[in-house]
């Protein structure tokens, strides 16, 4: 089996839904399962696990790897804003608990061609489901420049995103940009030198290449109303978690759960984000950025 993916705040997240033998929960975002495995452990006998992803190669490692609770699990290769279809053709009206754990997976980001990473080569794809139509090409290769820097600013935050459209539309003059390594060196030598690597705590296109991918993906767009989708499924008591990689994910999150606190739908169990444990992050590092925030149904 492939190198698995690393649960992020695994402890925390199942304190947190308070799982119960035969309780009903949805994994929206199941990858390979890590998150899953433990909390089939102890929503069984009885439980049911809905596991729901855009990554039909994630999804078929899951399986596999969840293979004995296979009677009590369902899995659906599908987007997490179709939530609430999704449920109904299930016949399920109400759930007790939905965890969103956002972002990649190291599965995804070490598979050179699924065109995640910008220190191994491969083609300029980032999507999560292959079966879409938009990838990263596509874009870097046809958004006029102001498209670009808006893009990067937007969803990435990056500073220098105007220098970094601007190289990269005269650089896809000369031939079209098509291997992540290419984007990555654009984005390096649009940076001024002083600041490449001094102000930079973490890789100096780490920001453009999460920029496009969510760009890609329309993550930010779908998150809003999956979140709303999320709380009119649950049970009276039933909570949501969100694990978020992102200062505009994790924001998403919170605006969407004070704006259904502000309808009496639910009580906000974090009123500040959780974050990772330092023995957590010191051993896996990519739960470094992540922040975690639970609601309640009211």
């Amino acid at each position: 089996m492939s190198k698995l993916h690393v649960p992020v705040m695994l402890s925390e997240v199942i304190d947190y839904l308070n799982l119960a033998p035969g309780a009903t929960i949805v994994d929206a975002t199941i990858g390979t399962g890590g998150h899953s495995l433990e909390i089939l452990k102890r929503i069984t006998p009885g439980g049911r696990l809905v596991g729901i992803d855009r990554d039909e190669e994630s999804l078929k490692i899951c399986q596999e790897r969840l293979g004995e609770f296979s009677g009590c699990c369902e899995f659906v290769h599908g987007n997490f804003a179709d939530l609430g279809e999704i449920l109904k053709k299930m016949s399920l009206k109400k759930v007790n608990g939905i965890l969103f754990d956002l972002g990649i997976s190291s599965f995804q980001l070490d598979d050179p061609l699924r065109g995640f990473s910008f220190q191994k080569d491969g083609p300029l794809d980032m999507r999560l489901d292959r079966s879409s139509y938009i990838s990263a090409y596509d874009l870097v290769n046809n958004l006029n420049e102001e498209e670009i820097s808006t893009l990067l600013w937007n969803f990435g935050q990056e500073r220098w995103h105007n220098r970094i459209a601007h190289l990269l539309v005269q650089e896809r003059e000369k031939q079209p940009i098509s291997t992540t390594l290419q984007l990555a060196n654009i984005v390096i030598r649009s940076i001024p030198y002083r600041y490449r690597h001094r102000h930079y705590r973490i890789h100096p296109a780490t920001r453009s290449f999460q920029a496009v991918r969510i760009a890609v993906n329309r993550e930010l767009e779908i998150l809003d109303g999956a979140i709303d989708k999320a709380i009119a499924a649950l049970e009276i008591k039933g909570r949501v978690c969100v694990i978020s990689f992102h200062s505009l994910e994790d924001r998403a999150a919170k605006f969407g759960f004070r704006r259904a606190q502000a309808e009496n739908l639910v009580e906000i169990i974090t009123p500040k984000p959780k974050t990772a444990l330092f023995a957590e992050q010191a051993n896996n590092p990519s739960s470094r950025s992540s922040k975690l925030r639970v609601a309640e149904k009211l």
